[in-house]
């Protein structure tokens, strides 16, 4: 992660510590790979190895969340998302895992290859949010 993330959670997180999870093991995080069948995005995984499931602009769930992010996990969001939209999922949707929700029941992705989306559930559209994980941090973090 860049230096300056870092340092803008760590003091989101020393003001609010109860936003801050548990650091994801590697264990957990073949786990959820292999049952959801996906590589997770590289910026994912070093964030949540550092910071677990924590807000970092937006709730990022993992595994061991902070207490005010929720207790679902990305794999428990990943696989409601799934059963919930089927078969009609757009194929950019497919090795996608939910990390959150906009608050509005529309759940915000990461791809494999690190783009974050918004799933808009009621139109069954896909908005394009940020080309990685450590933009939206760096937008929605300011």
């Amino acid at each position: 992660m860049p230096p300056d993330l870092i340092a803008r959670v760590e003091a989101l997180h020393a003001d609010h510590p109860s936003l801050r999870g548990l650091p994801a093991t590697d264990a957990q995080i073949a786990e959820a790979q292999q049952t959801l069948g996906v590589v997770f995005d590289p910026q994912y995984v070093a964030f949540i190895k550092r910071f677990g499931g924590s807000f970092a602009g937006v709730d990022v769930h993992a595994f061991a969340n902070g207490s005010l992010v929720g207790r679902e996990t990305v794999t428990e969001l990943t696989l409601r998302f799934r059963d919930f939209y089927g078969e009609g999922l757009q194929d950019e949707l497919r090795d996608a895992v939910v990390l959150s929700d906009d608050g509005a029941g529309n759940p915000v992705l990461v791809t494999a290859q690190g783009e974050v989306l918004l799933y808009l559930h009621e139109e069954g559209e896909v908005e394009r949010l940020f080309p990685s994980l450590y933009d939206m941090m760096d937008a929605w973090l300011a």
